[in-house]
């Protein structure tokens, strides 16, 4: 444990030099924090349905989504946002069983928002190919999310599909060329639990040029498989973040809104290891970042904006 710590301290002491001794908390637009809700909600192109139905999800998030079904709902439900000052919202849904998102069909629609609009779109994409990404940033999109799997076992035993480690390296590749940011996800856990191919994923990471990592965790969703699954322990956690910010010193790295609920000791090691931003933060971690007066800033979107 004190090695851990000490390597905490390393890291965390790398972060202030590139960053700043400052951190920014966030509550994204689909929750309520201390009785404050966020204003950068998500909404989902396929309502409740996902076709890939994940071992880890089997749709369960795309409920507290707004649901859309074509581009005059989304022009609609965009326009009511911008109207009530918005600043934004994320992009989602379920995802084909091939690992992509129907989202060709309301290129159209982003399009027209973005003209019509100054709300900010983010994206949370599957596989994705050059013409897409390509039409994606001639409409406006603002940035793309991609979780980034480490293994070819874990996708196949947790999104059921063919798909590979080298299809997600062609996303990132074809989003960087389409000059979209991108903002790379590590799920710590995502197969069953067990961290297998994150510290792999932190290496790919690392080949392109992103601004922001965002670290999650393995939530055991009711009613999915994973729903009795051992979630990785803060310590798992923590020691991701620092390999990944001895890896990149310059990058921005987030502690996002998908984890553990009451498990306060995840947020305590974000705090220890110097990460920058943090989603609906712990009070214990508040108490901890002020402790180590950090300059503090609360934000009402997505810890990617």
């Amino acid at each position: 444990m004190n090695d851990l710590k000490n390597l905490a301290q390393k890291a965390r002491e790398i972060s202030y030099l590139h960053h700043g001794k400052k951190i920014f908390f966030y509550i994204p637009g689909m929750f309520c924090y201390n009785g404050i809700k966020g204003n950068f909600p998500a909404v989902s192109i396929t309502g409740k349905t996902c076709k890939l139905n994940c071992a880890h999800c089997g749709g369960k998030l795309l409920h507290s989504m707004i649901p859309v079904e074509n581009g005059d709902e989304l022009m609609n439900v965009a326009q009511k946002l911008y109207e009530n000052n918005a600043p934004g919202f994320l992009l989602s849904g379920g995802f084909d069983t091939d690992h992509t998102l129907a989202i060709e069909k309301f290129i159209p629609a982003i399009k027209k928002i973005k003209e019509k609009t100054t709300l900010k779109i983010t994206l949370h994409c599957g596989i994705i190919d050059r013409k897409t990404c390509i039409l994606l940033k001639d409409a406006g999109i603002d940035q793309a999310l991609v979780d980034v799997i480490g293994a070819d076992e874990t996708i196949k035993n947790v999104y059921k599909t063919d798909r590979k480690i080298d299809d997600i390296i062609a996303t990132i590749e074809n989003l960087v060329a389409a000059r979209i940011p991108v903002i790379p996800h590590v799920v710590a856990g995502i197969d069953f639990g067990r961290i297998i191919g994150e510290y792999r994923a932190i290496e790919i990471i690392a080949q392109f040029p992103v601004k922001i990592i965002v670290f999650v965790s393995l939530m055991p969703l009711p009613g999915t498989p994973m729903e009795m699954v051992k979630t990785p322990s803060a310590e798992d956690i923590a020691r991701l973040m620092i390999y990944a910010r001895f890896k990149m010193p310059h990058v921005e790295m987030a502690l996002g809104c998908a984890r553990k609920r009451g498990y306060c000791d995840i947020d305590l090691w974000a705090i220890e290891c110097g990460i920058n931003r943090i989603a609906l933060p712990a009070d214990e971690a508040i108490v901890k970042a002020k402790e180590y007066r950090l300059f503090i800033e609360w934000c009402k979107t997505c810890c990617s904006i």
